[in-house]
């Protein structure tokens, strides 16, 4: 709680983005890796008159299935810069006490210093997860788009 305290705001706001990812990314987790009722799903709302129809089915449901992944990428993308604003903020505070106090004692500037390595730390620590579960969940929905194109029309 004390690296979370020197934080700031900033890590206060890397927790609760972090919270909503993972929320997201294990509601995710449990629905997509069922791939033959997803494309069992999507089977059953096509209709099969023509292919191009069809393909434009597919293409809709799997955007549907998308659904909740942008957030994860934007905390993905907007973590790390959220820990660079700390990371600017501490070496500003640093630099303020340099200039009120003198450079005689090193402890009036490590405050700054530590906030600017706690939220570089707290803002790759969220960012990494989600840009890996982000890339995981694309890849799964790229396979199950193929692979209902190929079962359903004949695609390949």
């Amino acid at each position: 709680m004390d690296y979370i305290d020197k934080g700031g705001i900033i890590v206060y706001i890397l927790i609760v983005l972090n919270t909503i990812g993972f929320a997201i990314i294990f509601w995710k987790f449990f629905t997509l890796p069922r791939q033959n009722a997803m494309i069992q799903r999507i089977k059953n709302k096509t209709d099969l008159n023509s292919k191009s129809t069809i393909i434009s089915q597919i293409e809709y449901e799997v955007k549907k299935l998308e659904s909740g992944l942008t957030y994860i990428k934007n905390i993905a993308t907007v973590a790390p810069l959220l820990g660079l604003l700390g990371t600017v903020i501490g070496v500003y505070k640093s630099f303020e006490a340099i200039t009120a106090n003198g450079l005689g004692d090193p402890t009036i500037f490590s405050n700054g210093i530590a906030l600017a390595l706690i939220t570089t730390i707290a803002g790759l620590i969220v960012a990494i997860p989600h840009h890996i579960a982000y890339n995981h969940f694309i890849s799964m929905l790229d396979t199950i788009e193929l692979k209902a194109k190929k079962e359903i029309v004949g695609l390949s």
